[in-house]
């Protein structure tokens, strides 16, 4: 329940005038309940005559100290009144007329009260989601190394999907319930102390029990999830893969692959769901046998000792037997929130993880809006966990100049340029952009000032506009156009169907490899940043595209700074300067035909793409 109680202290605050609005709705609710059920005596004892009523003919002062009497006695009054002006059976219309009228009322209070707490259960969940996807965004490219993606998916959807059908669909029935029960109870004590002290001798078993169970219940909807993390990454993979698990007629093993998830998913969830289930009748159960006690001491009471009247004591029984609805449906809630509270504390692990690129507060960061004099690697190292990629690097980088990083793969060329823009922190040395530290500027200052080009063109299922502006706000369709005639990209963008609002596809499927590169080029001419970063922006281009993309490039790299990751030499020939990189440090650098003066690295790498 504490970890509960936090959720709310977390999510519902935005939300409190509902929740004021409910549990005032829900309170009203419980007393017309109340009172509406309190005309069962004066009907019984009319249909039976027994009791007072049609007998009292004096009104008693109001006593605190006597207040039952007081009210019983008032009330049997007003109703002799009643009998002795009608008659019994136009008294009973009335109060049957009465009953009507309070249970209306009742009705409507009842449904206000679940109605207002729907904004805060569809507003926590989405606000939750918004969350989710507000830190993805935020968290460095390093968080996701680790993670996988349909692991993450899973916790956008089913996890997110189960804090609402388990915690949040649970608030109506957590706020409502201890209002009826309180007030039931409360009215139940004024009836009868002694039968009612009886009858709560056995709510701590049930407690109990319903308690042993929900703790278990919590621990296999964890492994559920966790599993429905397993089949989703599993689905994610084959759809990113979805052409090598053709080619190699791969179906069948992937079909197997993950029907063995699937009925792993499924037997856990069944587990979870069959436990689930015993909520109701166990709780049935109990609470007839609470009943069936209660009945024969409450009979021993009116028989033997006369201390309840009849009509009473099925007053009591009634207002027993709706307290045991809302203890159902609390018990009830205490089954369902802990599968929520499972899924909470997955999402808990995106939540509140911290995240290793840490920005100063805005007071002290350094202001920069342009890039004016070098960029400079001063004895920079990195590493993946224990295993380090860059050591002693110290490059500088004039305004102006291109620089070519190649070597071997995996020597760390892209890890070297993901530290410019602070993907990454180096944890030895510094990176300064005109003597300035990166970690003393605001990020996305920083990043203003860098554009990027890398080897697989990331482009979203929307609009060639939207996918050429995407980053840039107030974009015209002039300037938009203008960059993508730079990018060699406005001629076969005009080919297409509705021009700049033809939609690119998913992951831009709709479009060749150079068309896509193109795009993304004319992107970054849109931004038209200082800094230029190209990772490998050619590679993966037959040799007609490579040449549309490279003229592209060059429009590109005119008056801007640029470092470069090339894996064919021949499209950096002409750099200031090219370093090539080898086990993570600069072994050789120059321009092109000084390295290949060297007779080092480089010209190896240039003999054998001659080859």
């Amino acid at each position: 329940m504490r970890e509960f109680i936090n959720i709310l202290l977390r999510f519902v605050p935005p939300y409190k005038r509902y929740l004021v609005m409910s549990v005032v709705f829900n309170i009203l609710s419980a007393v017309l309940n109340i009172f509406s059920f309190a005309t069962l005596v004066p009907i019984l004892q009319i249909l039976f005559e027994t009791g007072d009523a049609g007998r009292v003919t004096t009104l008693m002062p109001w006593d605190w100290s006597n207040a039952k009497e007081v009210v019983s006695n008032n009330a049997d009054y007003y109703v002799t009144w009643l009998i002795n002006e009608v008659g019994p059976t136009s008294t009973l219309l009335f109060i049957g007329l009465f009953l009507s009228f309070a249970t209306f009322l009742k009705t409507g209070a009842y449904f206000l009260s679940s109605a207002t707490i729907i904004p805060i259960r569809t507003g926590v969940v989405r606000d939750i989601r918004n969350m989710l996807y507000a830190k993805i965004t935020s968290l460095p490219l390093g968080f996701f190394s680790e993670e996988r993606k349909g692991d993450i998916i899973a916790r956008m959807s089913g996890d997110v999907q189960e804090i609402e059908y388990s915690v949040m669909s649970s608030l109506d029935m957590l706020f409502k319930n201890p209002i009826l029960i309180i007030a039931y109870f409360t009215t139940l004590v004024v009836i009868s102390w002694q039968l009612t002290l009886f009858t709560i001798l056995f709510v701590p078993l049930m407690a109990w029990m319903m308690g042993a169970i929900g703790k278990k219940l919590k621990a296999q909807s964890t492994l559920a999830q966790s599993i429905w993390s397993d089949t989703m990454s599993q689905v994610e993979e084959t759809l990113s893969g979805l052409r090598i698990v053709k080619a190699f007629c791969a179906e069948g093993k992937m079909n197997r692959r993950f029907d063995r998830i699937n009925t792993n998913y499924r037997n856990n969830i069944m587990r979870v769901n069959i436990r689930q289930q015993l909520a109701h009748p166990m709780s049935e159960f109990l609470g007839t046998v609470m009943i069936v006690i209660v009945l024969w001491f409450g009979g021993v009471l009116v028989l033997k000792g006369h201390t309840l009247s009849g009509p009473t004591f099925i007053y009591y029984m009634v207002i027993l037997y709706s307290i045991l609805q809302p203890l159902k449906d609390f018990s009830r809630a205490g089954y369902n929130i802990p599968k929520g509270l499972a899924s909470m504390e997955r999402i808990d692990k995106i939540l509140l993880a911290e995240s290793a690129i840490t920005e100063l507060p805005e007071e002290k960061r350094e202001k920069k809006t342009s890039f004016d004099h070098e960029i400079e690697l001063r004895n920079v190292g990195f590493r993946y966990d224990e295993k380090w990629v860059l050591r002693n690097i110290n490059l500088t980088i004039r305004k102006g100049q291109t620089v070519a990083l190649v070597g071997q793969s995996g020597s760390g060329k892209s890890t070297l340029l993901d530290l410019i823009p602070r993907y990454y922190d180096v944890q030895e040395g510094e990176v300064l952009i005109d003597g300035i530290n990166v970690k003393n500027l605001g990020i996305h200052d920083l990043r203003q000032l860098i554009g990027n080009v890398n080897q697989e063109a990331i482009l979203f299922n929307d609009s060639f506009r939207n996918n050429i502006s995407f980053g840039v706000d107030n974009a015209t369709q002039q300037d938009i156009e203008e960059a993508a005639r730079i990018a060699n990209a406005h001629e076969f963008i005009m080919q297409t169907e509705q021009g700049y609002d033809t939609s690119v596809g998913d992951r831009g499927g709709r479009l060749s490899g150079g068309q896509r590169q193109r795009i993304s080029i004319a992107r970054a001419i849109l931004k038209n940043p200082p800094i230029l970063i190209l990772d490998e922006a050619t590679s993966a281009l037959d040799t007609e595209s490579e040449r549309l993309v490279q003229d592209a490039l060059e429009r590109l790299m005119k008056t801007r700074t640029t470092v470069a990751v090339a894996h064919r030499l021949s499209t950096i020939k002409n750099a200031d300067m090219i370093c090539v990189i080898h086990d993570g440090e600069i072994v050789e650098r120059g321009t092109h035909a000084e390295l290949l003066a060297i007779d080092g690295y480089y010209r190896k790498l240039n003999d054998m793409q001659k080859l």
